[in-house]
């Protein structure tokens, strides 16, 4: 009986949650002066509104960074409101870490400040934006009301950056998508890798470049092992201490692509494959089921035919 009841105000607690589209937001403190919020590692659903993602900022000397502003208008919003409740300095500069939704549609919150980014992400956003946010619409519900696609307004490139009295080392990277940006923040040691790194969460693949990614986490693992290192912030998970997040990453996406690799070259359809069991090993990481089959999707296709080729020209 005691367990029913439980169950039953956590079930009223996330309605009312829902019902005032309320995110909770709870800034973490993972360094002096830089905080993150840290989303459920679930999907996209009309009782979390989308509430799937980190996304954190920086209290600078003369100012505040935002990494990522979330998925909806209300989002960014109410996290703009948070940090507020942490400093009254103002919010000088957002970096939007990637073009995928959950990540820039809060945008709009920080419409009066400087949004900056690679070149190449605000040109998926600008091609892809509009369906991401009709997507999120029906995946979400009304908790994306008013939300709209609002671009960043600076180009970046990799590099040493100091704005607010901060120096940050800007990585741009690739792999989850056509173009990622991380943000090492010296003065904390904290890394904010994006979508580059996923833990206890099973990685999305619907622009992944796997090669290209395997390649970015080891330029990522590299800053772990620097002295001033003190905490990575993935874009899906808990904030971790080490470089154990990459690990777990590195080996999906290795276990991924090999295994489509063996199935192509057996000559199994996309059927049988999406059929295939998990590992052991990720039978209990969230959403691994889910990610698998759309990553078969994603992948096997190009995999087939990359398979195909290699055997024709032998």
């Amino acid at each position: 009986m005691k367990n029913l009841v439980l169950a039953f105000v956590a079930w009223v607690s996330a309605f009312a949650h829902a019902a005032d589209f309320n995110y909770q937001l709870v800034p973490q403190e993972i360094a002096a002066g830089v905080y993150a919020f840290v989303g459920q590692t679930t999907d996209f659903n009309t009782e979390n509104g989308g509430n799937i993602v980190n996304t954190g900022f920086i209290v600078a000397p003369d100012g505040v960074i935002v990494v990522d502003t979330g998925p909806s208008l209300r989002y960014g919003q109410q996290m703009r409101a948070a940090i507020g409740r942490v400093t009254r300095k103002p919010v000088v500069l957002v970096l939007n870490t990637h073009h995928h939704p959950d990540h820039f549609l809060g945008n709009q919150a920080f419409s009066d400040v400087p949004v900056a980014t690679l070149a190449e992400i605000q040109k998926a956003m600008a091609a892809e934006g509009n369906a991401f946010a009709e997507n999120l619409y029906r995946m979400s519900g009304d908790w994306m009301a008013g939300t709209e696609v609002f671009l960043p307004t600076r180009n970046i490139g990799g590099g040493a950056l100091d704005i607010a009295g901060r120096h940050l080392q800007i990585l741009a990277l690739e792999g989850h998508t056509g173009a990622d940006l991380a943000i090492y923040d010296a003065s904390s040691g904290v890394l904010f890798a994006g979508d580059l790194v996923f833990n206890d969460r099973a990685p999305t693949t619907p622009h992944a470049q796997v090669e290209r990614w395997l390649r970015s986490l080891s330029e990522l693992e590299q800053l772990t092992r620097a002295s001033t290192f003190r905490a990575l912030v993935p874009g899906h998970g808990a904030v971790t201490r080490d470089a154990s997040a990459i690990a777990r990453t590195r080996d999906w996406l290795t276990w991924l692509t090999g295994f489509l690799r063996a199935s192509a070259a057996t000559g199994m359809d996309m059927t049988e494959v999406i059929a295939s069991p998990l590992p052991s090993r990720f039978k209990q990481l969230p959403m691994a089921p889910d990610e698998y089959r759309r990553s078969v999707g994603h992948l096997y296709p190009a995999i087939e035919l990359e398979v195909l080729e290699k055997a024709h020209a032998h």
